[in-house]
């Protein structure tokens, strides 16, 4: 069973309808609004690294604002506990039994915000739930529901304080990108209506959680053609093979490019994949997920430099010679 034409019509319209209903809140940055809406309706989560004041919690709050559900919001500092983020099991004397304190994890949209400056003890607690869905506190597991989305932010690891996320968390992520400064045009109407201090408050709701579900079924229907399989495993191989690469394209680092893929193609109102939906979303989708060696550093070489060469070296379905 594949999407039909009227669904994927039905999707755009709804795609587009939450972006715009977003941006209200972020000021010039569609693109990176259009990212994280395909990481919930993938079923993903997206961590968002920049500095600090470029709206990336703004973000997220418009996000959570969109969608008919709960949202709660985590301040990670050295000093949090992975109990206060999964919930802890307390003793009631007066019932004489134990009951379970959910804790901030166990809502729809959860803003893990500035993530690495917590302890990595206490990073490790969302590896779970953002893998599987639930978290197991005293022995007893427990789903958190769905939809479910972790919008984690970070400071540059640059700065004075800050614990470097482990590759197996990095992994857990859908996508990585960054906000950036907004351009001029922006920021003019950011400061012309600066009586307007929370931004986020003017976002409604204008889906409920059950029609986000209902979406992201439908992306999971997106035909996907064999040659397109194909092109995903092969830049995945010559990831592995690449200058400077210490370690290349995971099993499910490719499963989470297919993934995206198909949201995307939906989004843009299409019932299939084509190879120009890989390579808009290779960035984000790879950059926390390829490590470079020590000599790329002194050699100038990035992440995005090496994202780019792969893609003109491998070359898409539609380029290739019959």
């Amino acid at each position: 069973m594949t999407i039909t034409h009227e669904q994927a019509a039905w999707f755009r319209q709804t795609f587009d309808t939450l972006t715009d209903a977003i941006e209200q809140a972020v000021l010039g940055k569609r693109h990176v609004v259009r990212l994280a809406l395909t990481c919930l309706l993938s079923e993903g989560h997206i961590l968002l690294e920049d500095y600090p004041g470029t709206g990336k919690t703004m973000l997220a709050r418009a996000l959570a604002n969109s969608v008919q559900g709960s949202h709660a919001r985590i301040q990670f500092t050295p000093d949090l506990l992975p109990s206060d983020v999964t919930g802890v099991t307390v003793y009631d004397q007066h019932k004489g039994t134990f009951e379970f304190h959910p804790g901030p994890i166990f809502h729809t949209i959860v803003l893990a915000d500035e993530i690495n400056r917590a302890s990595p003890k206490t990073q490790s607690a969302l590896l779970e739930v953002m893998e599987e869905g639930r978290v197991t506190v005293d022995g007893v597991a427990r789903e958190v529901g769905q939809p479910f989305l972790v919008i984690a932010t970070q400071n540059p690891i640059e700065q004075a304080g800050t614990y470097r996320l482990p590759e197996a968390q990095l992994d857990r992520f859908l996508m990585k990108t960054s906000m950036g400064y907004p351009d001029r045009q922006a920021t003019i109407e950011l400061l012309v209506n600066a009586k307007v201090r929370d931004r986020a408050a003017l976002v409604k709701p204008v889906i409920t959680a059950t029609a986000i579900a209902q979406m992201s079924e439908l992306a999971d229907e997106v035909y996907v053609d064999p040659a397109v399989v194909s092109y995903v495993a092969e830049l995945a191989e010559e990831s592995r093979r690449a200058q400077h690469v210490r370690l290349g394209l995971s099993a499910r680092g490719c499963l989470a490019l297919i993934r995206v893929a198909k949201t995307w193609a939906a989004a843009d109102g299409r019932d299939h994949v084509v190879p120009d939906d890989v390579k808009a979303l290779a960035e984000p989708v790879l950059c926390h997920r390829l490590l470079l060696d020590a000599e790329a550093q002194f050699s100038g070489v990035s992440i995005e430099s090496v994202i780019e060469r792969l893609l003109q070296q491998v070359v898409p379905p539609t380029d290739r010679v019959a």
